[in-house]
């Protein structure tokens, strides 16, 4: 199968590595600036990395992984299989980038089967409240 590259979009590759950067970097408690200053780039630039907007070069991957004390295949995990990510695997993996989304995760995954049902539909009722606030103000 052939990708069609889009100038309007990052790839979804670019945007699930540079996700596992952010979740990286900050599971081991870096900041952004710390990085940046590790591999000899602008915090800018590891802004641009994490988001997918620029795509991380073979060497700047290998710089990136060691200053975050993990070999590439580490860092790169699941997302050089052959075919890449479906957009909903990558969706998930730029989701969990999100500040805070590994802390609620892991609270989460304490919770009681039953108390994760019921803060599931909670979040979900908001989320949805919120959707419907948004489109009823752009009307």
């Amino acid at each position: 199968m052939t990708q069609t590259i889009s100038r309007n979009f990052p790839d979804t590759l670019d945007v699930a590595i540079g996700a596992s950067i952010r979740l990286r970097r900050r599971q081991a408690g870096i900041s952004q600036d710390m990085l940046a200053e590790k591999c000899g780039v602008s915090f800018q630039q590891v802004q641009k990395y994490e988001n997918g907007a620029n795509r991380v070069s073979f060497s700047r991957l290998v710089q990136i992984a060691h200053a975050l004390g993990l070999r590439v295949s580490e860092l790169v995990g699941d997302i050089d299989e052959a075919a890449g990510l479906s957009p909903a695997e990558a969706t998930m993996l730029t989701d969990l980038g999100v500040v805070g989304a590994t802390d609620l995760l892991r609270d989460f995954a304490g919770l009681s089967p039953a108390l994760r049902g019921r803060v599931r539909d909670l979040v979900r009722e908001i989320a949805e409240s919120q959707r419907e606030r948004l489109a009823t103000d752009a009307a």
